[in-house]
């Protein structure tokens, strides 16, 4: 099966968007989980081991949360999409 190509342009935009949507999780994971972990007031300049805790964990839930979000909107819209092709289908009989 042959897999379409993208004119340069697009494929520019799809890759454009990509990073733009990733630089916007990464740039919202940062916010909140330095607002959850490290203190308004810097008493030492490295990380506390409880600090760096606190990191590692939120980081993984943030992550585990955006990657379940994401599998839950794919499968909503193939679910569409196929509702779509049965509404076409039976419209054309």
């Amino acid at each position: 099966m042959a897999v379409p190509q993208l004119d340069p342009a697009k494929l520019q935009l799809v890759q454009d968007l990509e990073i733009e949507m990733m630089s916007d999780m990464y740039n919202r994971l940062i916010g909140a989980c330095h607002r959850k972990c490290i203190p308004v007031k810097y008493y030492e300049p490295e990380l506390g081991k409880g600090e760096s805790v606190c990191l590692d964990r939120c980081v993984a839930k943030y992550l585990d949360v955006h990657e379940r979000i994401g599998k839950k909107l794919s499968n909503m819209s193939q679910g569409e999409t196929e509702d779509l092709t049965k509404i076409n289908l039976q419209e054309k009989k």
